[in-house]
């Protein structure tokens, strides 16, 4: 099972990371200014893992509603997926992978973790 690790930054600002079961980070959230919102992000994203997959990598790309999974490519050709919340607003974003059906496999593993995964503190 994976699980929401949370990380507080030196000046006492937290983020979380989703790692799969094999301790891999799945995806980073922003910074919080509060714990409190930083625990609300996590709540965030295990309701919205639901949420389609809209591919903008390819031409005339179906535009999804909120909650959504999107994939796009950045300057360096990687995929990359964010997660966005109801309100439109990302909740948490991957790392850069070398090719699209590893991306998927990403928000799959988002998908298979983040519902039951524990909330822990950094050691």
């Amino acid at each position: 099972m994976g699980k929401f690790v949370i990380i507080v930054n030196e000046k006492g600002d937290p983020h979380f990371n989703l790692l799969a079961t094999n301790g891999q980070i799945i995806g980073t959230s922003e910074i919080y200014k509060t714990m409190s919102a930083c625990k609300n992000g996590i709540d965030s994203v295990k309701r919205c893992v639901e949420g389609g997959i809209e591919d903008q990598t390819v031409e005339g790309f179906e535009e999804l509603k909120h909650p959504k999974f999107i994939v796009s490519q950045d300057k360096a050709g990687k995929f990359r997926f964010n997660l966005k919340a109801k309100n439109g607003e990302i909740i948490l974003s991957s790392q850069g992978y070398v090719t699209k059906d590893s991306c998927i496999n990403g928000i799959n593993s988002v998908k298979n973790n983040a519902p039951d995964a524990a909330v822990v503190d950094a050691e």
